[in-house]
């Protein structure tokens, strides 16, 4: 009798048991996944105390080995502009992120300054993926070599997409011939949603997009994170839904983000859930050691540029300045300079760059002694000195475009020779113009004169589709190099007595 009890009452406390397994609930497993971004790097030797892509593997190599669940994405702008790819055209920037591949690569307005057969050949060499959903050939079909769709990847269960998205402004802004490009944001969005359909848990874009379009995809609440390039700018946002990262330019400063996932799983009548939150980790590489494999690919360029670059060619005898602002918003010593030098090499009546070429960023004070590597250091592009016939209203209508977008600090702003131009920015872009005068007369909207530019603008750059109405005299495949004519020019002056001499007057 007794053991009969026993065996019921260890067959009730069985009972309970089970019963009570069967009610505990199932764990959520956490899950950590990393996103470190990167664009607008173009120094291949980067700063003396931060950015270069010595600093950068060395942070990449660092955020991989914390945690294997890294996404390493690159973010447009790298193959140029830089003092280098002015003579390999970015090949540097491929060996040099070889080192450290990235985990998906999209290309930025940059990556086309040298044309589409360039890029390709540059995508060619890589070790690591290009993708753009929104970029397409001149028959809209993907491209052989770059991808076309959200790429995705699994980390412990969980999948994240990466929507990849160039910018739709390419084509004004850059030598894309008859690529097609389709709207950024609208397409992005369609992406995303369809990765969402597709099971994907977490939703990322990367983008190189202006902060326009940033904010628009991060207002849609569609994608997790957004992970950005073109700007310039460091940022980092969240509006409770959605992430933001602007990745700065030279990698001088980085953004590590940590998504914290939690996913609980599927329980009775309950779904699956994944929810996470972010964790911002600022690095700034002036604390960074740099990467020695890498370290060791930099000295090796730097030995090779230097025997090329480092000749010196004259001295100024006044101050130069090719700083951003002053490029993009006045008249420059260094604009003046380029300008006078396309005029003196191309016997043409007047000279009309843009000043978003000029890319030196930096004062030299009275008394520098110039090189060769300062001149492709201000025109990094490649770009050639052509000459087109215009009439005088096609001119005018150049320099309207020119003046446009001045309180932006757009690339378009005018620098020129042969003339003299007075503007308005305090009135409506195309109207801003005041008076011009070329050769120390009034223009003449039915004469004819004869413009240098660069290659670049001839083709419609920055806006500049007035050029395209004129006739061709010096074609691109005639040209010379306009850093060539430069550094001709200066050779031949040997002394440089620069000053900004009123050939520029602007009302803001």
């Amino acid at each position: 009798m007794k053991s009969i009890i026993t065996r019921l009452a260890a067959a009730a406390l069985l009972g309970i048991a089970a019963s009570t397994a069967i009610a505990v609930p199932a764990l959520a497993e956490d899950v950590k996944i990393t996103v470190l971004g990167v664009g607008d790097i173009y120094a291949f030797d980067g700063g003396k105390v931060r950015g270069g892509f010595a600093r950068l593997n060395a942070a990449a190599k660092a955020e991989k080995a914390a945690n294997p669940n890294t996404l390493y994405v690159h973010d447009g702008d790298m193959i140029s502009p830089s003092l280098l790819s002015g003579l390999d055209y970015g090949a540097n920037t491929i060996e040099l992120t070889n080192v450290v591949p990235f985990d998906l690569a999209v290309p930025g307005n940059h990556e086309f300054d040298f044309g589409p057969e360039v890029f390709m050949q540059r995508v060619g060499e890589s070790k690591y993926p290009w993708a753009a959903i929104n970029i397409a050939g001149p028959d809209g079909k993907p491209v052989a070599g770059l991808g076309f769709e959200t790429v995705m990847k699994e980390f412990s269960g969980v999948k994240v997409a990466l929507v990849p998205i160039g910018e739709d402004e390419t084509p004004v802004l850059a030598t894309t011939k008859d690529w097609q490009f389709t709207p950024g944001v609208a397409t992005g969005l369609d992406a995303a949603q369809k990765a969402r359909e597709a099971g994907a848990d977490i939703v990322i874009a990367v983008t190189h997009t202006d902060h326009d379009a940033d904010y628009a995809l991060q207002a849609s609440h569609k994608f997790d994170l957004i992970v950005s390039g073109h700007d310039h700018d460091y940022r980092t946002g969240y509006d409770g839904i959605t992430a933001y990262v602007e990745t700065s330019t030279e990698a001088n400063f980085l953004t590590a983000v940590d998504l914290n996932v939690t996913v609980t799983p599927a329980e009775g009548d309950k779904k699956r859930t994944v929810t996470w939150t972010p964790t911002f980790r600022f690095i700034d590489t002036a604390t960074v050691t740099a990467d020695a494999d890498t370290q060791a690919v930099v000295d090796k360029l730097k030995a090779k540029l230097g025997t090329e670059l480092d000749v010196e060619i004259g001295t100024s005898a006044g101050a130069l300045d090719s700083r951003r602002a002053t490029v993009r918003g006045e008249e420059s010593t260094w604009g003046d300079l380029i300008a006078d030098a396309m005029v003196a090499q191309s016997g043409a009546d007047v000279a009309l760059t843009n000043g978003g070429g000029i890319r030196g960023d930096k004062e030299y004070p009275a008394g520098t002694v110039l090189t060769r590597k300062d001149v492709f250091t201000e025109l990094p592009f490649g770009n050639k000195t052509v000459v087109v016939e215009l009439s005088g209203a096609d001119l005018l209508a150049a320099l309207e475009n020119g003046f446009s977008q001045v309180e932006a600090g757009a690339g378009r702003f005018p620098q020129v020779s042969g003339l003299t131009v007075e503007a308005d920015a305090t009135k409506a872009p195309g109207a801003r113009v005041v008076t011009v005068t070329v050769g120390g007369k009034p223009l003449d909207p039915a004469a004819t004169y004869k413009v240098a530019t660069n290659d670049y603008m001839l083709g419609g750059g920055d806006g500049y589709t007035a050029f395209g109405k004129g006739k061709v005299l010096i074609d691109a495949s005639a040209a010379h190099l306009m850093a060539s004519d430069v550094i001709d020019y200066i050779t031949a002056k040997k002394t440089l007595d620069v000053k900004v001499d009123g050939r520029i007057t602007l009302k803001k």
